[in-house]
């Protein structure tokens, strides 16, 4: 695909230029139809054009377009942050800032922990994502692409392993690390807070042990640590409720949220306690865009539709479609490179296992294109690029759903016949 005037510092992953989509399918500029199991990256969990949140658009739309909030407030910021007090399920009064994008929500927090603790050290973990831009970039878990060539990043940051059930570190060996970090590398009272995913997902859709999670919560409220959890791709139903963090017995002091707060239009939030969010001082959050009027007309239209009853029929459903065809995939013992199921309710991965004649990696890019020909769109995750990440919307139709699998299975069948060709 021709792309001039683009950067190519821009990765693209599908050659396809997409023109229109409805719920779970797309149809490229020369009329082509895909399944979309991407869903903007986990952005579409109510699909493409949910109904309810078009008529909201199209209303605000008609009404108010935009207002700055910090110079002239709009009932759609303070209905978004007023139904986020409720929508998200903690113990504690919550206050609200709302932002463009994830990243610019990662950013905030750290302001705010900064401030709140007077301290600036944080840790972060190893394959963890929380970002592109400049201090959002030195927390990520991998160099490659995101750090290269970007020279000396804001710190300090430091890494730790990521203990999941779904790979080989275990709580016990993540909570040794930080024992380390705190007595070899770094006094604990200089750390201002932990950034961790509940689930990761560029990491390749690992959840975060419990145990750990629990220890985690412990430590920070011993040391007067700030727990940030980033749900950004992991909340808004993904997992089967409204946020991952509850399947963890733990709250957050600070929570990133984004990606399917507005189904498709930019916003994003850092939603915390209050004592926390207001340590900043006056004038010194907010953004010309943030909270936009739009934006905020479709969150507040996405959370009506995202009822506790309704996502867990929708990650029922899904979730027992890719464990009973992974099953059976794993099970025939016809796909050698075919490894692991990981993640939880909808938000699932699986790993591609390096063979004789290529890596996990070169088979997954393979499979993303002979799924695509067939017509279903795909993404990888992962430390090297070697997990599949399904994120189709939870809203998908069921016989949908099932085709999609069906062309998955159909692009590991030609995944055999390339494995014969290369032996």
């Amino acid at each position: 695909m021709d792309m001039p005037y683009i950067s190519q510092a821009l990765g693209v992953v599908h050659p396809v230029c997409i023109a229109r989509g409805n719920n779970a399918e797309v149809w490229d500029e020369q009329g082509k139809r895909y399944i979309d199991f991407i869903g903007g990256i986990g952005v579409l969990n109510l699909g493409h054009g949910h109904p309810a949140v078009r008529e909201a658009a199209h209303a605000q739309i008609d009404t108010l377009m935009h207002a700055a909030f910090n110079a002239t407030p709009h009932r759609g910021y303070l209905d978004v942050a007023a139904r986020l007090a409720t929508f998200v399920p903690v113990s504690y009064p919550l206050a609200t800032m709302l932002t463009n994008s994830g990243a610019e929500a990662c950013e905030n927090a750290l302001k705010v922990a900064r401030a709140a603790t007077g301290r600036q050290a944080v840790v972060a973990f190893d394959g963890g994502f929380h970002g592109r831009t400049l201090a959002a970039l030195n927390l990520n878990g991998k160099v490659a692409p995101y750090k290269k060539a970007m020279g000396t990043l804001p710190g300090p940051v430091y890494h730790l392993p990521y203990p999941s059930p779904d790979n080989d570190i275990s709580a016990h060996e993540a909570t040794r690390a930080f024992e380390r970090l705190v007595s070899v590398e770094l006094p604990v009272e200089d750390i201002a807070c932990i950034i961790v995913e509940p689930v990761q997902g560029e990491g390749g859709f690992l959840p975060l042990c419990p145990v750990f999670a629990n220890t985690l919560r412990a430590l920070c409220d011993q040391h007067g640590i700030v727990l940030i959890l980033d749900e950004i791709q992991s909340g808004f139903g993904r997992t089967g409720q409204r946020f991952a963090f509850s399947r963890l017995g733990i709250e957050p002091d600070l929570l990133l949220i984004g990606k399917s707060i507005a189904a498709g239009l930019p916003l994003a939030a850092v939603v915390g306690r209050e004592a926390l969010m207001n340590a900043v001082p006056k004038g010194g959050l907010g953004g010309t865009f943030s909270g936009n009027a739009v934006a905020c007309a479709a969150a507040l239209a996405v959370m009506d539709a995202m009822t506790e009853d309704q996502l867990s029929r929708w990650e029922a459903r899904q979730s027992q479609a890719i464990r009973q065809a992974w099953q059976r995939w794993h099970d025939s013992g016809r796909y050698p490179m075919l490894g692991a199921l990981t993640g939880v309710g909808a938000m699932r991965g699986i790993v591609f296992n390096d063979t004789e004649s290529a890596t996990g990696s070169e088979h997954l890019m393979a499979l993303l294109q002979a799924a695509r020909q067939r017509g279903l769109l795909l993404m990888p995750s992962g430390r090297r690029r070697h997990v599949l990440r399904l994120l189709a919307p939870l809203t998908i139709e069921p016989e949908l759903m099932d085709e999609g699998l069906s062309i998955i299975e159909q692009a590991l069948e030609s995944l055999i016949t390339r494995e014969c060709h290369l032996t």
